[in-house]
């Protein structure tokens, strides 16, 4: 029995009350869901009814130990780097029903080579070990049904690398580690609602992370695509698997867990829920050998946009489709998405909480305030004010809106994709300035098996996507450019990379002079008042960066006009 005639599937994590699961329905026809149980009994006696579930649990006790515990423990720790130490060494099965710890440490020392003692965390697991093993032991049914799985490396997994950031410093929860968790969770397919939720009362955070872990390892086991270590898996005296489970990302995937994380219908319906709540821009059509180029030319104006860019677009798809807690929405921004959270965020009766960078644009930094957020000082560049952004939402429950790193704004911004080819139906290419990659991500999907080409342009000084493309993976680049406060991202992350790799056909860098004479063209020739990162893609053309065909129909991109009025001033003096 596999896929969608499984119906109900779980990922199980234990927590402060017993056991937190999370539900997913592989008929699609509900929405994943998570509640807390006491015990396993109450967990497969309910609704829904399960067909398969991966645990963080070790399953199948051997009775003896050679090495540094398990087969499945030691096969897995040298995937993890630094999160080897998360994989606990688990002892024989006299050990693990030991009644006291004395007599777990006698019976471990006993029937281990070398001897090992027990870890006092290690025995705190053991009645959780006893009451799957008893279940499994009682009800045969269930052993080819409940699958051990660990967290660190499903998320490895779904990386693709050992992660960055720990999950936890010195017991505390570490806001970046649950951040990168997140981003990863949310790649693999799973709705922000869940995702972003806050835990049920009994279950910490980080529970049900890994419980949402686990549930992307039973998707792709129910789909056939389990990879377990061992494999194949051994038994241990009493018949149970002892293997550690996790996917094969080399296999095709799941399209529930879909390999395009932002399809067209997501898009489509984000058109539909942000109509009304966002403008629809014009197009200026130049014609042939406009900005003496070969090509024939059209200027998509966003800059036009609500709160000054095309940032609404995936600021209102957040807020119209994820439930918002009382605290409300923060986001971490070097302007404009922080002025469009504000201003949908105002426009929905939403409280903002807004962290920028020292390095804002004092023009942006009012127009948020202007919009009625509470504006926070978050660090000198943008990665400083995302941690503060990042420990502020682990600290009250509120929403966090990523400006790049999440489906909700991803889909957002391809609704401009979306409304682009309907007034202009006969692109052969766009061209689309690119900072954290949020909106060549939307449009590039929305795009993604037609025959537009979609080009990245960064500055020359702010290259994460391009580099992420060269790497095979986001990696983190320095930034120095004068369009940073908008295009100044250090990493892509995984999400962004995961869209774009195989939709858009190169990034074309640009440099800063360029994108400093595409604002003052835009402003001599159009009285477009429009900053740097919304000139970038036009300065590309300028500049040769990007050389179209005589004749091709180029559309360009001119993405934000919160632009600094004294130093536009100074640019066309």
């Amino acid at each position: 029995m596999t896929g969608a005639a499984m119906g109900w599937i779980a990922g199980v994590d234990g927590c402060k009350a017993g056991w937190i699961a999370a539900f997913c329905d592989l008929s699609g026809a509900q929405s994943p869901i998570f509640r807390v149980f006491p015990n396993w009994s109450a967990l497969l006696a309910g609704a829904p009814v399960l067909g398969l579930i991966a645990v963080d649990m070790p399953i199948g006790l051997p009775d003896r130990i050679a090495g540094s515990g398990r087969g499945p423990e030691q096969a897995v720790r040298a995937l993890l780097g630094e999160r080897q130490s998360s994989v606990f060494s688990i002892p024989s099965r006299s050990a693990v029903h030991a009644a006291d710890y004395a007599a777990a440490c006698e019976m471990a020392l006993a029937t281990s080579q070398p001897p090992r003692k027990v870890s006092k965390q290690g025995f705190h697991l053991f009645p959780r070990i006893r009451e799957i093993d008893a279940l499994l032991r009682a009800d045969p049914g269930w052993r080819e049904r409940i699958f051990e799985t660990h967290p660190e490396l499903a998320f490895r997994t779904m990386r693709g690398a050992p992660l960055i950031h720990p999950k936890k410093i010195k017991g505390a929860v570490n806001p970046a580690g649950m951040a990168e968790r997140r981003a990863l969770l949310l790649a693999a397919g799973l709705p922000a609602g869940i995702v972003h939720a806050r835990p049920p009362q009994g279950a910490a955070a980080d529970d049900l992370l890994d419980a949402l872990a686990a549930l992307v390892v039973a998707r792709h086991i129910a789909a056939g695509r389990g990879k377990p270590f061992p494999d194949p898996p051994g038994r241990d005296s009493h018949g149970l698997p002892i293997a550690i489970w996790t996917f094969d990302r080399s296999l095709a995937q799941d399209p529930a867990m879909t390999e395009k994380p932002v399809p067209r219908p997501m898009i489509e319906a984000a058109a539909d829920r942000i109509a009304g709540h966002v403008r629809t821009t014009p197009v200026m059509r130049l014609g042939t050998g406009a900005f003496d180029s070969r090509a024939d030319v059209s200027l998509k104006l966003e800059c036009l946009q609500h709160a000054g860019s095309f940032k609404a677009r995936g600021a209102f798809n957040n807020l119209l489709s994820l439930d918002v807690p009382a605290a409300g929405v923060a986001a971490a921004s070097g302007g404009n998405h922080g002025a469009a959270v504000a201003y949908a965020a105002g426009k929905r009766g939403v409280k903002a909480t807004i962290f920028v960078p020292e390095i804002s644009p004092a023009a942006k930094v009012e127009a948020i305030r202007r919009f009625g957020a509470d504006v926070r000082i978050g660090g000198a560049q943008y990665d400083d004010a995302q941690a503060a952004c990042d420990r502020f939402v682990a600290e009250t429950g509120a929403l966090k809106i990523h400006p790049f790193s999440a489906r909700e704004t991803i889909a957002g911004q391809g609704t401009l994709g979306r409304e682009w080819q309907r007034q202009e139906p006969d692109l052969d290419t766009v061209l689309v300035a690119v900072g954290g990659g949020g909106l060549i991500s939307g449009i590039a999907a929305w795009f993604a098996g037609t025959d537009v080409k979609v080009v990245g342009v960064e500055p020359e000084g702010s290259r994460a996507l391009q580099a992420a493309l060269e790497a095979k993976g986001p990696v983190t680049v320095t930034v120095a450019s004068v369009a940073a406060d908008s295009l100044g991202a250090r990493n892509v992350g995984q999400l962004v990379y995961d869209v774009c790799k195989d939709t858009i056909d190169h990034v074309a860098l640009v440099p800063d002079a360029a994108i400093t004479e595409a604002q003052r063209v835009l402003w001599r020739d159009f009285r477009l008042a429009v900053e740097p990162g919304g000139a970038a893609a036009l300065g590309a053309l300028l500049a040769g960066s990007y050389k179209p065909q005589p004749g091709e129909r180029l559309g360009v991109l001119v993405c934000g006009g919160n632009v600094d009025l004294i130093k536009l001033a100074e640019i066309t003096a």
